[in-house]
């Protein structure tokens, strides 16, 4: 019987032929990379395989992926009857973390926001430790996998590279919120189950992408605390969301959307900081080209290790001049803007704007009636597409 240092062994030679192969150029630098991460893994050094413990799947790889040209796919998470609720569909593997144009302006972005506000950027209480770390592979699993011209890992030096910024990582003492602050423009909120409660409580964040709120405000509270400002919340979701953390598996992870309409692109701001008082006029001389729809694209799963329950959202930003030519959607915002529910409405703070944007919203209307883009009585309702419109596909190409 050969035991597992035997194995090793074995495979450290067999990688030590293959080199010798390799050099001579007999094999393909693809099976040398293969055996050198099945080596690894022999030897405890590769990363655990995130699709066999968690029974879902690895994201296929983008070909021909040119980061400069990017875009991200038009989420436009509108509903009608709108009323607050979960919203959830099932994550598409592909689209977990997803990189576009803006991945270089806003990584730095994310660093200096972390130098100026410090805890109120990245935290953690004691015993999330473990929930990080998973966390961190299982992203250099994906970023891997998806795009391997932009980001490769080798598991024998411990070393990611990031080829997009020209930088490297060392795994091994790399604080993992760190990483990802430094490595992936979406924020990460870790949650852990409270043994004496039963509810999730927050335990570690990296979150640059907030308004009017910060994690040092959230940490170590459970969910109800968390969402105690949403309006219904309490009376309508708590009780269901945290029944569905308790039972949430690792093979089914969720996806939804959120949205708000903002002055310019802010990403973090305070309710001290000047820019904050944009919220609190309308100004009359606000460009039209100045308003933005912002959505918040946000996932949640279970790390199969841990058990612990990740929450990661992506701030996208849209000028609201592009939905003249998207069909369906001023209707559908217009009848969210007027008839929408006042309490959520004033919770999103869409007032600052309305005066510019409800006007275009009529005349973007009326224009795409006449094209006969839209049938003049069709009533309004969650699209069949949501959450994106009719032919969004023809002006944003899928990466394959």
């Amino acid at each position: 019987m050969i035991s597992t240092p035997d194995v090793t062994g074995i495979v450290v030679v067999a990688l030590g032929l293959a080199a010798v192969y390799y050099n001579k150029g007999a094999f393909p630098r693809s099976f040398w990379k293969f055996l050198r991460q099945k080596a690894a893994l022999v030897a405890g050094r590769g990363l655990p395989d995130f699709a066999q413990l968690t029974g879902f799947p690895h994201p296929k790889p983008v070909h021909g992926f040119n980061i400069a040209h990017a875009r991200p796919r038009p989420y436009r998470p509108f509903r009608w009857e709108y009323h607050q609720n979960m919203s959830l569909g099932a994550l598409e593997p592909d689209y977990w973390l997803e990189l576009e144009s803006t991945y270089r302006d806003r990584v730095a972005q994310r660093r200096q926001l972390y130098t100026l506000h410090g805890k109120n950027i990245i935290d953690e209480l004691p015993g999330s430790e473990a929930a990080s770390k998973e966390l961190m592979e299982m992203v250099i699993q994906y970023l891997c996998l998806r795009y391997p011209q932009q980001f490769d890992y080798d598991e024998w030096t411990w070393t990611f590279r990031n080829h997009i910024l020209g930088s490297t990582a060392d795994i091994k003492t790399v604080h993992p919120l760190i990483f990802l602050l430094e490595n992936v423009p979406e924020d990460f909120v870790i949650t852990h189950e409270d043994p004496e409660t039963g509810l999730y409580n927050l335990r570690a964040a990296v979150c640059t992408s907030a308004i009017g709120w910060n994690i040092s405000q959230k940490m170590g509270k459970p969910l109800h605390e968390i969402h105690g400002p949403v309006p219904d919340y309490k009376e309508k979701m708590a009780f269901s969301m945290d029944r569905f953390f308790s039972k949430m598996p690792c093979d089914k992870p969720i996806q939804r959307g959120s949205w708000e309409f903002e002055f310019g692109e802010p990403l973090y701001l305070q309710t001290d900081e000047p820019a904050w008082n944009h919220r609190q006029h309308q100004n009359p001389d606000l460009p039209l080209s100045d308003i933005y729809l912002r959505v918040d694209w946000q996932t949640l799963r279970r790390l199969p290790k841990s058990r612990a329950i990740v929450f990661n959202f992506k701030a996208l930003f849209t000028p609201v001049t592009d939905f003249r030519n998207e069909p369906f959607v001023p209707k559908l915002v217009l009848k969210v803007m007027l008839e929408g529910k006042k309490a959520i409405m004033e919770y999103k703070g869409t007032w600052h704007i309305e005066h510019k944007f409800i006007p275009a919203l009529r005349e973007w209307v009326e224009e795409q009636e006449d094209k006969g883009w839209v049938p003049k009585d069709w009533q309004e309702r969650t699209l069949n597409e949501s959450p994106f419109y009719p032919g969004w596909e023809k002006h944003y190409p899928i990466h394959t």
